[in-house]
C-alpha cells in the first residue's frame, strides 16, 4: 500500500471521520446538538421542545449526568442545556461553552419549560428529532444513524433541508476495512499524516483517564481495581481505561476523541495502548502504529454491529486494544488476529443496558479480554472455527459479530429498552 493509493487515502479519511472530539456521553450530547441546532432555526429561545428518540438512544442518555449543567441527568436536562445555553457550530463539544454562572439560569429554564419526550421507532436505531415552539413559529431538527448527521430541518413546518441518508451510506468507505489491509496500512502510514489526530487522542484521552484515577467519579472502577489488583501494567491498562469512562459520563467535563461515535471505545481503545507502550519503553513511532492498529480495528468491528445496539461496544474496542498491545510486544500478524477472534469468543456476550457508571467494568472486563487472547496465542492456545461464533478466519469471525450485534440482539435491546423505560 502505497501513500498516493486510493486506498491509503480512504483509511486516512476514515480516521479522520472517526477520531473526532466530543465532551459527555455523545447521545445526550447529540440531543443537546439538535437542540441548539433547533433553536438556531426558530431565531429564539423556545417555550417548549419535544424530543422523539429511538429507544436506544433513550437507554444511553437516562443515567448520565449531562457536562457543564451541575450535575443533571436525562434527555430533559440534555435538550434544555442545548437549547438554552448550545453552541451548535461545536457540534459534539456543543456544551463546552456554558459558564458556571449559566448553571442556575439553566435549571431555571429546565423547571420552566415544557419538554416531551416521545418514543418512536422509525426503523433506524439511531433516529432522533427535537421540535421546539415558541408562540406560534416551530423549528425541528432531525438526525439519524450516526451522532451529527442532520438529515432534516424545519421551520414553521416547511422543510428547508431533506437529505435522509441510511448508515449504508456512511458505511460504504468501511466496506474496505479488512484485517490484512489494516495491517499493512499500520505497516506503511507516513506518521506525518495521523501524528496529530494521535496525538490529541493521547492527550486527551489520558487526561481524563488521570482525572478519573485521581477524582471521585461513578463506581471509580479504576480505582478498586488498583486496590484490589496492584498496579502492574496489565492492571494499569485496563484501570485507566475504565476510569476514564467513569469520568466521562459522571460529571467531568474534559473532552475525549471518541471511535466509532463512542467515547467509551475511544477511551478503550487507546488508553491501554499508551499505558503499555509507556511502560515498555516504545518509540513514539511504534505507539503511533499501534494506536491506529487498535483504532482501525475497533472501527472494522463496531461497522457491521451498527452505531448503537444491544451488543456492548466495549467488546470490539477491548479486542482491539488487544490487538495494540500485542503489536506493542512484538507481535506480527499472526499473533493480532489471533487475539482479536480469542478476545471477541471470551466477552462477546455482554450485553449494553445504556450508558452508566457500569460501563466501566465492562471496559476493564474486555480489556482484560484483550490481553488474555494475546497470551493465550503465545502460550500456544486459542479458540477454532466452530467454537461457537468464531469462523475460519478473522474477517469472517468479524462478519458474525456484525450478525449478532446488528440482527442477532434486536430483540435483546427491545426488552432491556422496555425494562428501562418502566
Amino acid at each position: 500500500m502505497k501513500r498516493e493509493d486510493n486506498i491509503y487515502q480512504l483509511y486516512l479519511q476514515i480516521l479522520r471521520e472517526e477520531l473526532i472530539t466530543a465532551m459527555g456521553c455523545t447521545e445526550p450530547i447529540a440531543i443537546s446538538y439538535a437542540a441548539a441546532k433547533a433553536r438556531e432555526v426558530l431565531g429564539e429561545l423556545p417555550e417548549k421542545i419535544v424530543v422523539k428518540a429511538s429507544g436506544s438512544i433513550i437507554k444511553n442518555v437516562k443515567s448520565v449526568i449531562v457536562p457543564h449543567t451541575g450535575g443533571l441527568k436525562g434527555i430533559e436536562a440534555a435538550a434544555a442545556a442545548g437549547a438554552a445555553c448550545g453552541d451548535e457550530s461545536k457540534e459534539l463539544e456543543v456544551l463546552s461553552t456554558i459558564e458556571p454562572e449559566d448553571i442556575e439560569l439553566l435549571k431555571l429554564y429546565l423547571t420552566q419549560t415544557e419538554i416531551r419526550v416521545i418514543h418512536q421507532e422509525t426503523g433506524h436505531t439511531f433516529d432522533l428529532t427535537v421540535a421546539v415552539y415558541k408562540g406560534q413559529s416551530q423549528a425541528s431538527v432531525r438526525i439519524t444513524d450516526y451522532h451529527t448527521n442532520i438529515v432534516q430541518i424545519e421551520k414553521n413546518w416547511e422543510v428547508l433541508c431533506d437529505n435522509l441518508k441510511t448508515e449504508e451510506v456512511k458505511k460504504a468507505d468501511r466496506a474496505a476495512l479488512t484485517m490484512e489491509r489494516i495491517w499493512e496500512f499500520v505497516q506503511c502510514a507516513d506518521i506525518q499524516d495521523v501524528s496529530e489526530l494521535l496525538d490529541r487522542q493521547i492527550a486527551c484521552n489520558m487526561k481524563i483517564a488521570k482525572e478519573g484515577i485521581r477524582g471521585n467519579y461513578g463506581a471509580n472502577v479504576g480505582s478498586v481495581l488498583l486496590k484490589m489488583e496492584g498496579d502492574s501494567v496489565r492492571v494499569r491498562a485496563k484501570a485507566m481505561a475504565a476510569a476514564g469512562s467513569d469520568a466521562r459520563m459522571n460529571g467531568c467535563e474534559l473532552p475525549v476523541v471518541i471511535n466509532s461515535g463512542s467515547g467509551n471505545q475511544g477511551i478503550t481503545c487507546s488508553v491501554p495502548i499508551v499505558v503499555y507502550g509507556e511502560d515498555l519503553n516504545c518509540s513514539k513511532e511504534m505507539i503511533y502504529r499501534a494506536l491506529l492498529l487498535s483504532n482501525l480495528t475497533a472501527i472494522y468491528i463496531k461497522t457491521g454491529i451498527g452505531t448503537l445496539s444491544a451488543y456492548c461496544g466495549a467488546v470490539s474496542a477491548g479486542a482491539a486494544a488487544g490487538a495494540g498491545i500485542a503489536y506493542l510486544c512484538g507481535g506480527k500478524y499472526e499473533e493480532i488476529i489471533h487475539t482479536v477472534v480469542n478476545a471477541l469468543a471470551i466477552v462477546s456476550g455482554m450485553v449494553c443496558d445504556g450508558a452508566k457508571a457500569s460501563c466501566a467494568a465492562k471496559i476493564a472486563s474486555s480489556v482484560e479480554a484483550g490481553i488474555l487472547g494475546y497470551y493465550m496465542y503465545l502460550n500456544n492456545q486459542q479458540f477454532y472455527a466452530g467454537d461457537g461464533i468464531v469462523a475460519k478466519g478473522i474477517d469472517q469471525t468479524i462478519a458474525n459479530i456484525g450478525i449478532l450485534g446488528s440482527e442477532g440482539m434486536k430483540e435483546t435491546n427491545n426488552k432491556i429498552i422496555g425494562m428501562m423505560i418502566q
